[in-house]
């Protein structure tokens, strides 16, 4: 016999099935979209990138595609030339959707870029792809907007996944990047779910992961070696902090250009000289090739502040890739070059140096972590975990996403400096 409690529970019931399968389509869905134009992004990365090495002359062609860019951006591209700190910018304050044209604007431009030389990354492009596309089943599945942060963050993991191949990684940074709010904790599973679908979307296209491995064996834990790992995250740390600072920098100076398509075009002049000038290629593009070298054997100690300057610069210009492959490239060879003045492994350096810049750069303490044990594996994770949050805690307030917002400061020292900034501030605009 039907009561009406029967009624009530069996309804419930089936609300919930079709709520699980609802967001089980939009998971899958959104996986295998942005895992399969991962795919299609790093091929094609990768053919340009092999064209470009065999034909260096191309490079000189940088400043014309800066401008190319430059014009794409400024007259077609809206909303999507704010590239990742958009998507950080709608899930804490929802005003409009994010473009659609940002996928195919962000996948051009960075080609583009590494085509003619521009030193720059490729997980923006992956990221930017990710949330435009995620946050078109908004309106398509009628989403209000506690769920289209969910989509938000699913769309930032599945791209992040995808185009590294660390579906754990990825997952954990899209929840960790965003800062508060409780559809970090509602979007934890789809997160997880995409993710996998996404790298294995990806992975379905025959598409490969570079890997990296640390060749030595991983020496057990001590004190001794606990403060060499706390001194050589303290680096890294100044390093995260020095990256920011230097984009910050550039990014002042090119604003002064008033019309910005000139200032991808005035940014591929310099770099068409500074490159002419070093005599090589190693520090444009992703810089693989130098990223492996370091795991092996001692490389130049300037190798790090060369990309590092090279990649703050050309994104600053306006070129777009992104950020984070550069950080591995900055970290890894910095790590390289404490081997001279630290006694731990070579491979083990580079390795926490890989991953500790990148933490600093991002505040993903954990993520960054993640990536590390799915990389190199769990050997080395206490040494990955102490770099880790000491590069966090010492790579300053404020990170490479400009509305990444904090919830408060790392510590009492950035607490005290922000309040004699604010008295500093003050007693100027008194005087």
């Amino acid at each position: 016999m039907l009561t009406k409690k029967n009624i009530f529970s069996k309804f419930a019931f089936q609300r919930t099935i079709i709520f699980i399968l609802k967001w089980l389509s939009i998971t899958v869905l959104i996986g295998i979209i942005v895992g399969s134009i991962s795919a299609f992004f790093l091929s094609s990365l990768s053919w340009v990138t092999n064209y470009r090495e065999l034909h260096p002359a191309i490079i000189v062609g940088l400043p014309i595609a800066g401008l190319l860019i430059g014009i794409l951006y400024y007259y077609y591209g809206g909303l999507s030339s704010k590239g990742n700190n958009l998507l950080l910018k709608e899930y804490y304050q929802s005003e409009q959707s994010i473009p659609l044209r940002m996928t195919p604007l962000v996948l051009v431009s960075t080609l583009l870029t590494h085509l003619f030389g521009g030193s720059a990354g490729r997980e923006g492009t992956a990221v930017q792809i990710g949330g435009a596309i995620a946050d078109q089943c908004t309106r398509v599945f009628k989403l209000n907007q506690d769920d289209r942060k969910i989509l938000i963050i699913m769309g930032i993991s599945a791209g992040f996944a995808s185009v590294f191949g660390t579906p754990w990684a990825g997952a954990i940074f899209g929840l960790e990047v965003i800062t508060g709010g409780k559809s970090r904790l509602k979007a934890f599973i789809p997160s997880i779910i995409v993710a996998f679908v996404a790298n294995y979307a990806c992975s379905f296209w025959n598409v490969a992961h570079t890997h990296y491995q640390i060749h030595e064996s991983i020496p057990a834990i001590n004190s001794q070696y606990m403060l060499y790992t706390i001194a050589a995250g303290v680096v890294f740390g100044l390093a995260a902090y020095l990256f920011t600072r230097c984009s910050d920098f550039f990014t002042a100076i090119f604003n002064q250009i008033n019309y910005p398509p000139l200032r991808p075009f005035i940014g591929g002049l310099v770099l068409v000289a500074t490159i002419w000038l070093l005599g090589n290629t190693r520090y444009i593009g992703l810089g693989i090739p130098t990223i492996l070298a370091s795991f092996d054997s001692p490389l130049n100690a300037y190798d790090f502040l060369i990309k590092l300057l090279l990649t703050t610069f050309t994104l600053a210009a306006g070129f777009k890739g992104g950020e984070v492959t550069p950080l591995f490239f900055i970290g890894a060879t910095l790590g390289n070059a404490l081997f001279s003045i630290i006694p731990l492994p070579l491979g083990l350096l580079a390795a926490m140096g890989f991953i500790a810049v990148f933490a600093g750069a991002t505040n993903t303490p954990l993520a960054c972590l993640i990536m590390g044990i799915e990389l190199f594996g769990y050997e080395a994770g206490i040494y990955f975990t102490v770099a880790c949050l000491i590069a966090y805690f010492c790579s300053g307030s404020t990170g490479i996403y400009a509305t990444q917002m904090q919830k408060g400061p790392k510590h009492r020292f950035y607490l005290h400096l922000r309040t004699r900034r604010a008295s500093l501030y003050e007693k100027l605009k008194n005087f």
